[in-house]
Parts: structure tokens; sequence; C-alpha cells
């Protein structure tokens, strides 16, 4: 059964990942250089290419390959809180901005609401103790902020940033700065939450 859920997992994760990309490069406002780099920009495309190699390499089960570091202590509860933030910042904030439709709609919604969900229901059957490590968790936001530090050098120099909340030449430095540590706080908050759901599960299951 395992198995089965990261075939469906990865299979899910890179086709919304490839078509996102293809869409990009078909409907480009920028050079194609530009534009790749604009695509690996954005938090919910990253984050997504994460859970993705995670169902990949669970599902290879390669002790050898480098990318098993995806599998590391803590990865699986930190990559669901990253999805869960994917989808909760999207539902909250973007979706309302632009109205997909098509093949675009079919890769929105998996990028920013079927994974998120699936992720966390993989997280729920197959977290274990491991993945439960507070230090090992909370060490993963290591993540989010090298990416916050790349996305607002490069905006200073590209005068691009992918996301309304995070423009600081439209909306200013301050409530830049006041939505990163809103996000930030959150994933914590949901970082700590999911640890103590996950053990308390862990307990009633010992019972």
């Amino acid at each position: 059964m395992k198995r089965k859920l990261e075939t469906i997992g990865l299979t899910m994760g890179w086709f919304a990942i490839i078509g996102q990309f293809i869409l990009l490069i078909m409907n480009r406002q920028a050079g194609l250089f530009e534009t790749i780099i604009r695509f690996f920009s954005f938090f919910t495309i990253l984050t997504n290419i994460l859970v993705a190699l995670y169902f990949t390499m669970s599902y290879l089960d390669s002790k050898k390959n480098p990318l098993n570091l995806i599998l590391s202590n803590g990865a699986m509860t930190a990559l669901t809180t990253f999805i869960l933030m994917v989808g909760l910042v999207y539902q909250v904030s973007l979706r309302h901005i632009w109205n997909p439709t098509g093949l675009q709609f079919v890769v929105d919604e998996l990028l920013h609401t079927v994974i998120p969900i699936y992720m966390l229901m993989y997280w729920f059957i197959y977290s274990k103790t491991t993945d439960l490590k507070t230090k090992s968790v909370l060490n993963w936001l290591l993540y989010p902020l090298i990416y916050v530090v790349f996305i607002v050098s490069r905006g200073y120099i590209s005068n691009y940033y992918p996301y309304p909340f995070l423009n600081i030449p439209e909306i200013g430095l301050q409530p830049s700065l006041i939505n990163i540590g809103i996000i930030l706080g959150v994933s914590i908050l949901m970082m700590i939450l999911l640890i103590i759901a996950g053990k308390f599960r862990k307990n009633l299951i010992k019972e």
C-alpha cells in the first residue's frame, strides 16, 4: 500500500511541476533564461519539487543515492508543514487574484490543494518517531529562510518578486517583513502542532 501511495504522490508531483514549467514557458513574458529563473523562484514550485523528490526517493528505497538526504529525520514532518503552508497561503492570499482554466486549472489545483492534502494524509499514516523529533524538524526552517534571502536579494537586483505580499517596491519593506514574519510564525506553529499530533497518535496506537 505504501509503495502505491508513493507512486501516486510522485506521479502527481512531477506531472504538476513539469506541466507548470511547460505552461510558463509557453506563456512567458520574459526571455527564456529569465523565465526559468522565475519558475524556480516560486516557493510553491520548490516545495512541490521537494515533496516529489521525497516520494520518489522513498519509492526507490536506494540508500546509496545522495538524494536520500531528503528522507532524513524530520524531513517528512517539515515537508508536510511547508506544503500545507503553500496551500494555506494560496487559499488565503492568492486564489482570488486569478481564475485559471484548462490544464492550468488542473496543475494549479494539484500544486496548491491536492498535493498538500495528499502529503498530510501520507504523513498521518506513515510518519515515524524519527519524523517527529523537534530539533530535526525545526532545522528545516533554514530552507524558507534561505528562500526569503534569495527572493529579496534577487528582487532588489531584478525588480521581480514572485508573490505580491513580498513585493517590496509596491507594498513597502515593513509590510513585506511583517508578511514574512507571519508566514514563518505560522509555519513554526504548524510544525509544533504536527509534532504534537504525531506523538499523540503514536501513543494512542501503543495503547
